[in-house]
């Protein structure tokens, strides 16, 4: 997305769209305005530049208190509140472990802000961080339960008052798929009946360079089958009545959202399916569900098996797993579950 505006003008322009009395959510604002979400942040008035230095900011998480993580794509938000864990990892892959549970790709992440927005009578302060696309990859929002000296601490020493310039680049179009007939087949099928590991299917599908949709497709016969795309609010309104612990996981290039335990409220509203739950929030649009699989893979605590939802363009939505640690078998009720989604293609290869 490429900004035809200057700051001072898209300020105004963002101003003038406010005083039309149009409702719309930052991210929305940006589109219609023509630019990116962090352009459109970058000018707002109460935004802070931070500095890029991402393992030292998230470092620091586990000292703001209860906050609001939100993670979203085109087609789907997760929120989660609670404390952030002590960040571990890498500079190029980091996570945190427990009520906030992320997996964070530092490689797409490219410059953050602290912005603070009139909100009722008070005011609503939050950390977002953004790709080289402008796109949002990490939210973190300050609650009545945050810690506002550690908070207003970070800020002040992440302030960024020398960074270069920010220069956003155009989202490129998906590379096409390696066509079907050049595809081994054969040994993309063993490679996934001797997964010990659900981490280990990325590098499976990289190997032989096939697509998300074409790994589904010419997976081995009976671990993978289409259901409708219907699947999800199945899915979610039969756990909230069994009590059944689920795992939900939404992402985009640089962050995985994890949520982990029982949902209750499900509420659809339009196209979007909500879950509006005390501490995990979850909006996902069901019309931008293409394709819908259950799919199993073998791992050393046996067949680990998940709802999958892809978009027109063969991007994951969001994943669901029955809770599990590592070393724990998938619950019965869950696989269960699951088989009793209708299928519409048992096998496409």
């Amino acid at each position: 997305m490429t900004q035809t505006l200057n700051g001072a003008a898209l300020l105004q322009a963002w101003q003038d769209l406010l005083a039309s009395g149009a409702k719309l959510r930052q991210r929305d604002a940006a589109e219609k305005l023509g630019v990116s979400e962090a352009e459109l942040v970058a000018v707002m008035p109460g935004s802070c530049r931070l500095k890029s230095d991402w393992t030292g900011l998230l470092g620091r998480f586990h000292q703001l208190g209860e906050v609001m993580a939100l993670t979203r794509n085109d087609a789907a938000v997760h929120e989660k509140v609670g404390q952030y864990g002590e960040l571990k990892g890498s500079a190029e892959v980091g996570l945190t472990l427990g009520v906030i549970d992320l997996r964070i790709f530092f490689s797409h992440w490219y410059c953050a802000f602290a912005l603070t927005e009139p909100k009722g009578e008070g005011e609503q302060h939050s950390l977002q961080f953004f790709d080289r696309h402008g796109e949002a990859v990490h939210k973190v929002f300050q609650r009545a339960g945050s810690d506002a000296v550690a908070w207003q601490a970070l800020v002040d020493e992440f302030t960024e008052f020398d960074g270069e310039a920010l220069q956003f680049e155009p989202v490129v179009a998906k590379a096409g798929e390696t066509p079907d007939e050049s595809i081994d087949v054969a040994g993309f099928q063993q490679g996934w009946k001797d997964l010990t590991d659900t981490h280990q299917f990325f590098g499976l599908t990289r190997r032989f360079e096939v697509s998300r949709r074409q790994a589904l497709r010419f997976a081995p016969e009976g671990f993978t089958w289409r259901v409708g795309a219907d699947a999800l609010d199945r899915v979610l309104r039969t756990a909230a009545e069994r009590s059944l612990p689920i795992m939900v996981f939404v992402g985009n290039r640089g962050m995985i959202q994890i949520h982990s335990g029982p949902v209750q409220r499900i509420e659809p509203m339009g196209p979007w399916i909500n879950v509006l739950d005390p501490g995990f929030n979850l909006h996902l649009r069901q019309d931008a569900i293409a394709e819908a699989w259950v799919v199993r893979k073998p791992t050393d605590d046996g067949i680990v098996s998940s709802l999958e939802l892809l978009d027109g363009e063969g991007g994951i939505i969001a994943t669901l797993f029955g809770e599990r640690k590592p070393g724990q078998p998938e619950l019965e009720g869950w696989r269960a579950l699951l088989d009793e989604l209708p299928q519409e293609l048992s096998h496409a290869a």
